[in-house]
């Protein structure tokens, strides 16, 4: 079975991502073949085009897609052909319009949903999900910070927050991103570009600070995140957009309130399959109560993934960004 497919030679910038015949055979035991129709694009993506990950070379590249199942291997009994099903995780090789994954890594795609929003939504919301729900206890009523709150996952993320009761204070650039972030459930939104985010966050928490700051941007932000959290707040890392964090201090996290600091990631909270089904399950439930409305802000060609990336990087889209085959 010949797909077409995005490879990779070598880490690098946009231009390493190629679109090629790859020869990926039959589904084997266990696994499906799927006819892709819409691929998901996710900063992590970006990570292990760039290197950020180290990734064993050639590769493929993309974590999540959607589309629809033609063939089923020995012994996959759950699934059969016709059915629309989408994934996150797993080795990177989503850009693709074919592509044999493994039964267990996919999840139904309810009636209601479209394959575009699910390819949109899975992994960024299944990473809402964890955020939100297990990597701190939030209470209704808390006050949490969101860096990079017009992007997939912040659109999602306030919309979630909304929904538990949280007063989730969102940053953005700009005043259009800024309208996106507060139309989408933010208790308020700052803009990076003139608000002083530190004084504006103890004013909005009567200054005792966010009791969680959940922080995607890294380096550029770290200074920043430390001084808007509360005592004993939590500092959650989970991305680098601007390079990693500086080392944290032990000094640092007593001196500034008894802070925790974690840096959790996806694969570790959905390790097992027990809590990826869990996770996606929630995350397709609440799209299909109209609790997360998925924002797809652009669409490319898989052949143009590597202008995808580009636009990704220098922060020129909003919202979920889909590849379509």
């Amino acid at each position: 079975m010949i797909a077409h497919a995005i490879r990779m030679e070598t880490q690098g910038g946009p231009d390493v991502l190629k679109l090629q015949e790859v020869d990926i055979g039959a589904p084997g035991p266990g696994q499906v073949l799927l006819r892709q129709t819409a691929c998901g694009l996710n900063f992590l993506d970006v990570y292990h085009r760039s290197g950020a990950y180290p990734l064993a070379m050639p590769s493929g590249c993309g974590s999540e897609a959607a589309g629809v199942i033609e063939a089923v291997g020995e012994g996959v009994t759950s699934l059969r052909p016709g059915d629309r099903v989408a994934y996150q995780g797993g080795e990177p090789g989503a850009y693709a319009d074919l592509r044999i994954v493994p039964a267990t890594r996919l999840v139904g795609i309810p009636d209601g949903v479209s394959d575009e929003d699910a390819a949109a939504v899975l992994l960024k919301g299944m990473t809402v999900e964890y955020l939100l729900n297990r990597s701190v206890q939030l209470r209704p009523g808390d006050f949490a910070l969101m860096y990079a709150a017009a992007g997939g996952i912040g659109l999602l993320a306030g919309q979630w927050a909304q929904h538990l009761g949280v007063n989730l204070i969102g940053v953005a650039a700009g005043e259009e991103k800024c309208r996106r972030a507060r139309s989408s459930g933010y208790f308020a939104v700052l803009d990076r570009n003139r608000d002083d985010i530190v004084s504006q966050v103890k004013e909005i928490t009567g200054g005792r600070g966010a009791s969680v700051a959940f922080d995607s941007v890294g380096k550029a932000t770290f200074d920043t995140t430390i001084e808007c959290l509360a005592v004993r707040g939590v500092f959650v890392s989970f991305g680098a957009t601007s390079g990693p964090p500086p080392a944290v201090e032990a000094s640092l996290l007593q001196k500034k309130g008894s802070l925790y600091f974690t840096r959790p990631t996806l694969v570790h909270y959905c390790s097992a399959p027990e809590d990826y089904a869990a996770s996606a399950g929630a995350v397709f439930d609440l799209v299909g109560k109209g609790v997360l409305k998925p924002t797809i802000g652009q669409r490319y060609a898989l052949a143009d993934a590597g202008k995808a990336h580009l636009d990704l990087e220098s922060g020129h889209t909003s919202g979920s960004t889909i590849l379509i085959p």
